[in-house]
């Protein structure tokens, strides 16, 4: 099947672009309005049902609360820049909505804590259409010849170390290179005093403050459930807009296509089998990138991240990180896990050349993955800027 979506994918791209008939994939394209409260199909336990007119949530525990009401306070709260320690950095201080929901500032590899001087040791994936990740999974992928080998997928932040959209929206209030707070009972203290707790307690219980760990976790389903509407996966670039007919990609666009899907082989990673169209297969691999000195530098010497490998303790783990989805990729440099790279330019001709001499030293050099032909995709630099033309067709 996957292989079958694979050729239907490449078919289609041609046939539509020369006839506009037929839609690419068989995926739902939005508005393109980017605010809507109408919630994304989530992969987690959250059910969102209609009755009586009235749009419901089951969150993760089992309570079933208002939707628009509990999506109006998880954009609160992911505004709300009262929540750090110090005060003054927020959700979207680092996932702002120009800037593809990813850091505005990529003058830096990584974000700065909300202290202003804190350096974490990895690059803020971006939110949007972080809603369309799965919950971390082992499935059976099938391989040639015959059989099935397990394969890990899916997980919030790069190394999959967060199991759903809820459990990540916990982590950046404790992180101490982030929002800083020590403890859960300090978030909720903030909380206490923010301008819309009584939004809080009428969703939840006027006497639900007083229960920590129940409060902390309805304010990770807020969050999320605010995350899994149109406006982080609004389905409105031009790429949409060529699957529903409205639009036609450029000479560059196409031919970027195609490579994205021929010789570039991009799509041997970057293709979503089912649902949204994300291109992510969300597997992890760990394709050779190089140490990021600058960032070594700075926290420090001697780092060495080895993603899923520090995650499961495995060593045949190590270096592996999720393959990242390219919706709005041009607005979210720098890349990789250590952003080494500040432009896709650069990512690409890492791609193209890195078995070639002067070869590429990779920050963990067990388990690198060829993927096909990376590292030897032999693209001419005319390629490579029409591959930029494509991506930059996936910006909302």
């Amino acid at each position: 099947m996957e292989w079958r979506e694979f050729k239907l994918f490449n078919i289609k791209c041609v046939i539509c672009i020369s006839v506009l008939a037929l839609p690419l994939l068989t995926v739902g394209c939005g508005s393109g309005s980017g605010g809507g409260e109408t919630p994304v199909a989530g992969t987690t336990e959250v059910t969102t049902t209609t009755t009586n007119t009235v749009n419901t949530t089951t969150v993760k525990d089992g309570t079933v609360v208002d939707t628009a009401a509990l999506i109006s306070l998880g954009e609160k709260i992911f505004n709300d820049t009262s929540l750090s320690t110090p005060v003054g950095q927020s959700c979207a201080g680092c996932h702002t909505a120009s800037a593809g929901f990813d850091d505005p500032d990529n003058s830096n590899a990584t974000s700065l804590g909300a202290d202003g001087g804190s350096i974490g040791n990895r690059n803020a994936p971006t939110a949007s259409y972080a809603a369309h990740i799965p919950d971390l999974q082992t499935i059976q992928r099938p391989v040639a010849g015959g059989g099935t080998v397990a394969v890990v997928i899916g997980g919030q932040f790069l190394d999959g170390r967060a199991e759903s959209l809820e459990e990540q929206a916990k982590g950046p209030f404790l992180n101490p290179v982030e929002m800083a707070n020590v403890s859960e009972s300090s978030v909720i203290d903030k909380l206490k005093t923010a301008v819309y707790v009584s939004d809080f307690t009428a969703l939840f219980g006027a006497d639900i403050l007083d229960d920590v760990n129940k409060s902390f976790n309805y304010i990770a389903d807020a969050i999320a459930a605010f995350e899994r509407t149109e406006l982080f996966s609004p389905e409105s670039s031009k790429f949409d807009q060529v699957q529903d007919g409205s639009a036609v990609f450029t000479v560059a666009e196409l031919n970027g296509l195609n490579l994205f899907n021929g010789k570039a082989q991009c799509n041997l990673c970057h293709h979503t089998s089912g649902g949204v169209e994300v291109f992510s297969n969300f597997e992890y691999k760990n394709i050779g990138v190089p140490e990021n000195t600058v960032l070594v530098s700075a926290l420090g010497g001697g780092f060495i991240d080895n993603g899923l490998g520090d995650i499961t303790m495995l060593a045949t783990d190590n270096g592996k990180f999720r393959t990242s989805n390219l919706r709005n990729i041009a607005n979210t440099s720098p890349y990789m896990h250590n952003g080494v790279f500040t432009t896709l330019t650069e990512v690409i001709e890492f791609y193209n050349v890195r078995d070639i001499a002067p070869l590429v030293v990779a920050e963990v050099s067990d388990n690198v993955d060829n993927v096909g032909n990376i590292g030897e995709l032999n693209l001419t630099p005319g390629e490579i800027n029409d591959l930029v033309s494509f991506l930059q067709t996936l910006t909302d």
